[in-house]
């Protein structure tokens, strides 16, 4: 297809880049962990952690899980916060030729045992606070192998212990748990020292990443990501980003704010590869929802690079001492996840000097498939264009493409395009076209100059906060209450999270209180899932078949939410 849209690229931006230009992700980290050795790579609570320290414990934790007996290519799950073991597994995991498996820590059991059980997980490294959980479900999973970190142990002993006895016994942060046979990360590190870690001749097409997400419906599956994929968008956010980067007066060190949690695939691209290939500090940010805490920890640092979501950004808008920070060395503010609010955007320019430069991608295109220019001023109200060797199309609902200024599926073609979804054939039919394009289910508008504009999503698919919450699994759940006669979930504008989930039920059981399914929803689900509000019912808006019309229960709170408002 024509790509009319390179004509509004920024200057030195090329039009393609060589996603073969490295073998694998393993051979982009080791050169540039080779190239900054000296450098810091990491800090988290005050402990900084350099490229030849990352280089070593990888390599030891690599050698250990090599010693294990696992086959090239076995799984491994990651499920912990933004702390220093973090990046530790991701690389030890690829070095030793297995693939990762990130896992939101605030999984119920239930959102957990079926990620470990479909991606068939064998091994996991785990942070002791969420131990309770794994150990309700491990039982029925394949994992064999468990490694228990802590928050303290890798920031030097005195600290280290103060930090495990605070989070232990003053916060009381980490229920009673219980897993036999799993080992320390700290001796797993200790244990693998004295091994040499095998070499493994990745390939562009192994995998790296199992990816999950909910996809377009709301069962959660693995967005297949090889090494390919990574390296091609990593490259394709170097081209993009480096107008910005590396504008005015270089600094002795780019500095990258991580508080986006490293299993989602926008800090793990942007910041934990992204940074990886500049040599730059990342700094990790365990819980970016303790604003006071994050603003303290962002004033010790010059910051250079800030991703993050608008609700992050509005949060910091808020906050009084945020205001009172150096932004003197912003270069580049990169919205994702979710669509960046217009007043957000504004005040947040207005207050840093520094722009949000919106784009977009999703857990199945690595993820960044279109961005604004980082030389744009103000906000544009876009998705921005396509990145080097992407192709954007927009198409009717017969995979035809429509005219420009015609709204349609967003669909996108690259080689940051995902390989299908884990053994799932069939649910990878339903997105990806003939000719290679993956289908997201976004509605959007382009226009003569390349830009995209989303106007709506195709299928019911609720974001808050940036993360996908799918109606399907809500009411799965929910309708096994014995309460539940039906119900429907939907997405309500929220000022806080872009979107919050509405509940809609039928009750059996004419007792059931909102406090009770509140109750049980807090038991099934992770917080961003969790209804914000329900709302009884004697009956839903159904088709003349019986099917219920989600829209029209969207559509009358979005009513009523403009005569509130009028």
């Amino acid at each position: 297809m024509e790509k009319f849209w390179l004509e509004s690229y920024p200057a030195g931006v090329p039009a393609e880049i060589d996603p073969n230009r490295y073998q694998s992700l393993v051979q982009m980290i080791d050169e540039a962990f080779s190239r900054h050795a000296d450098r810091n790579a990491y800090v988290c609570m005050g402990k900084y952690l350099r490229y030849d320290e990352l280089d070593r414990l990888s390599r030891s934790l690599g050698a250990w899980l090599q010693g294990l007996g696992l086959s090239r290519g076995a799984r491994v799950a990651i499920m912990m916060p933004n702390v220093l073991q973090y990046p530790v597994a991701i690389a030890a995991i690829l070095r030793a030729g297995y693939t990762v498996v990130n896992v939101n820590p605030l999984y119920t059991a239930r959102e957990l045992e079926h990620q470990l059980t479909d991606s068939g997980a064998e091994a996991i490294f785990v942070l002791e606070n969420f131990a309770c959980t794994l150990q309700k479900v491990v039982a029925r999973t394949r994992i064999k192998h468990i490694v228990v970190a802590s928050m303290g142990e890798m920031l030097g002993l005195l600290k280290g212990a103060i930090v495990n006895l605070v989070v232990r016994h003053v916060k009381k942060l980490v229920p009673a748990w219980s897993l036999p046979g799993a080992v320390g990360f700290n001796r797993a590190l200790h244990d693998g020292a004295g091994k040499q870690l095998q070499a493994v001749a990745a390939g562009p097409d192994d995998v790296a990443f199992l990816q999950y997400t909910g996809g377009t419906t709301g069962v959660a599956k693995g967005a297949v990501l090889t090494h390919r994929n990574l390296v091609a968008n990593v490259l394709q956010a170097e081209e993009w980003l480096d107008p910005a980067l590396k504008s005015g007066t270089p600094p002795e060190q780019l500095v990258f704010v991580c508080a986006l949690p490293l299993y989602h695939i926008f800090a793990l691209t942007v910041c934990n590869m992204l940074g990886t290939r500049k040599g730059a500090l990342n700094l990790l940010i365990p819980n970016p929802r303790d604003i006071p805490g994050f603003v303290k920890e962002l004033a010790r640092y010059k910051v250079n690079t800030f991703p993050a979501v608008n609700t992050l950004y509005n949060a910091l808008l808020n906050n009084a001492e945020f205001a009172k920070l150096d932004f003197s060395g912003y270069r580049c503010c990169v919205g994702g996840g979710m669509a960046v609010q217009k007043s957000v955007a504004d005040r947040w320019k207005k207050l840093t000097g520094c722009p949000i430069i919106e784009g977009y991608g999703l857990s199945e295109t690595s993820p960044i498939a279109s961005a604004n220019p980082c030389t744009i001023s103000d906000y544009t109200g876009t998705i921005g264009l396509p990145l080097p060797s992407t192709e954007i199309a927009i198409l009717d609902d017969d995979g035809r493409t429509v005219a420009l200024g015609q709204p349609g599926e967003i669909a996108i073609r690259g080689p940051q395009v995902m390989q299908g979804y884990w053994q799932r054939p069939d649910e990878t039919a339903k997105v990806m076209t003939a000719d290679g394009f993956f289908k997201t289910g976004d509605i959007g508008i382009m226009d003569e100059r390349g830009y995209t504009r989303i106007v709506d999503r195709k299928k019911d698919m609720i974001l808050v906060s940036g993360f996908n919450v799918y109606p399907n699994e809500i009411e799965g759940v929910v309708a096994q209450h014995p309460g539940v006669l039906e119900c429907a979930c939907v997405g309500v504008p929220d000022e806080h999270t872009g979107e919050a989930v509405k509940l809609f039920v039928v009750r059996k059981d004419k007792s059931l209180t909102a406090e009770q399914l509140m109750a049980y929803c807090k038991e099934q689900f992770t917080g961003y899932k969790k209804p914000r509000t329900i709302e009884f019912r004697d009956e839903l808006p159904k088709t003349n078949v019986g099917k219920i019309l989600r829209r029209e229960l969207r559509d009358e709170k979005k009513t009523q939410a403009e005569k509130a408002a009028a």
